[in-house]
């Protein structure tokens, strides 16, 4: 750096942590139901068969419907803008998340869920687009893996939280005190957001500092007033679009895993309550935030040790999707002692937000700012489908079958097996397709 951080590190990171306490809402609102099935199957009366069927249907709801939400959620940011799209965003899932208290069965979480999935899809093409719009390419990832590791926060606020709400004040209230929160952010967003070239309170030193990029000064320029939307379908002609589409569906639906069914694994495997899965679940989560701030910091490393920073994202990824490996032996290292289990899956998580940090910022490493949210939206539709695909294919026929036969250890080794499996596979795919860094022009 040119310039001391005094001078050039300030406002950027102030953004970066509005869009992390955004993230950590996000994260809030979709994962309190995960901690609330013991109490909705008591409330509901399901038989444990039923309880896997309509929590499968009520996950399945949310899938359908964030997939469906990032179809539109990308052009949707493109369009209005950061500032405006990722405030009406956040406004309508925190109404949906507060609408799951009037839930009177499983068609009303349905309805809710469809909501919330819809409009929580904003999040991270808003997101990536701000970090695009704040941050020079070399500092992207740290940037992302960051406000990304909010992810990991809302996911260990959920159970020290949570089980505590629901035994004392009614599940109602968990899905109230979590959904407010999205209002307080509101109020800090209008308060502190603007596009670079628009903030009064930057200095013009760190202005210059996020410009400085080759070919980005250009794009910063036209920036403030770009309303141009690229469609999807001129997206999808490319091959990066498809790399990072394809990288997304297989991973996604890991993650998506470990947030809606550790801690009935851990309740089923281990024989635990609904607050005594607390520390467990949230340990996993605590290792998490690390994998997705390391996650950042290794690719800036090798990009400042003079590294093309394609090549040191893609290097990062293959680290990481190894690191995902151990997972194939939770359970026989949980049958010696169960925090065995908890350390490796929770290095399973930590790698894959170490991953999702980077293949979110392989969007703006290749394409144009004015497509990076419709680019993401694509992304995150496909990690959607992706999720939709696994519940319907793999978790809920085959969690009902194997909870029938009394061996639902049996299909939880199996998920442990495709979750190991996704990330060099992944790897795999995104490489052949993008072997070499080529920045799209639109």
């Amino acid at each position: 750096m040119n310039q001391t951080n005094a001078v050039i590190g300030k406002y950027r990171w102030t953004i970066c942590s509005l869009v992390f306490f955004a993230t950590t809402v996000n994260y809030l609102d979709r994962n309190v139901i995960s901690y609330l099935r013991p109490f909705l199957a008591e409330a509901f009366h399901w038989t444990p068969e039923q309880e896997v069927i309509d929590y499968s249907n009520i996950e399945l709801a949310f899938k359908i419907a964030y997939a469906l939400g990032m179809f539109m959620a990308g052009g949707f940011i493109d369009k209005l803008g950061t500032k405006l799209g990722y405030a009406i965003a956040t406004g309508l899932w925190s109404l949906a998340a507060i609408g799951h208290a009037f839930a009177t069965g499983t068609g009303g979480f349905l309805i809710a869920r469809v909501f919330l999935g819809i409009t929580e899809a904003g999040n991270f093409p808003a997101a990536i687009k701000a970090t695009a719009e704040w941050f020079p390419q070399k500092e992207r990832a740290l940037a992302t893996g960051i406000f990304n590791s909010g992810s990991n926060i809302g996911a260990i606020i959920v159970p020290l939280t949570v089980p505590f709400i629901a035994e004392n004040y009614g599940w109602q209230w968990a899905f109230i005190l979590t959904g407010i929160v999205g209002f307080v952010w509101l109020i800090l967003w209008f308060i502190y957001y603007e596009i670079p070239q628009k903030q009064k309170r930057l200095s013009q030193a760190e202005l210059e500092y996020i410009t400085a990029d080759q070919v980005e000064v250009a794009e910063a320029e036209a920036v403030a007033n770009d309303t141009e939307k690229v469609s999807w379908l001129k997206l999808l002609s490319f091959r990066q679009t498809w790399a990072f589409a394809i990288g997304k569906l297989l991973t996604d639906p890991v993650w998506w895993f470990y947030l809606f069914w550790l801690p009935d694994f851990l309740m089923k495997q281990y024989k635990l309550s609904a607050t005594g899965i607390i520390w467990p679940c949230a340990l996993v989560y605590m290792i998490g935030s690390i994998g997705s701030i390391g996650g950042g910091w290794l690719p800036l490393k090798l990009i400042n040790n003079n590294w093309p920073a394609y090549k040191a994202r893609k290097t990062s990824m293959l680290l990481y999707a190894f690191a995902v490996l151990p997972v194939l032996f939770s359970q026989y290292l949980g049958s010696i002692n169960m925090w065995l289990a908890i350390l490796v899956i929770g290095l399973a998580v930590s790698a894959h937000q170490a991953w999702s940090a980077n293949i979110f910022t392989t969007v703006s490493d290749m394409f144009p700012k004015k497509a990076t949210a419709s680019v993401t939206g694509i992304g995150g539709m496909f990690g959607a489908l992706g999720g939709i695909l696994l519940t319907l294919v793999v978790q809920k026929n085959m969690f009902v079958y194997y909870t029938k036969i009394g061996k639902i250890e049996t299909g939880y080794f199996i998920m442990f097996c495709i979750c190991g499996a996704s990330y060099l596979t992944a790897w795999l795919i995104m490489h052949l397709l993008v072997p070499r860094m080529k920045k799209v022009e639109l």
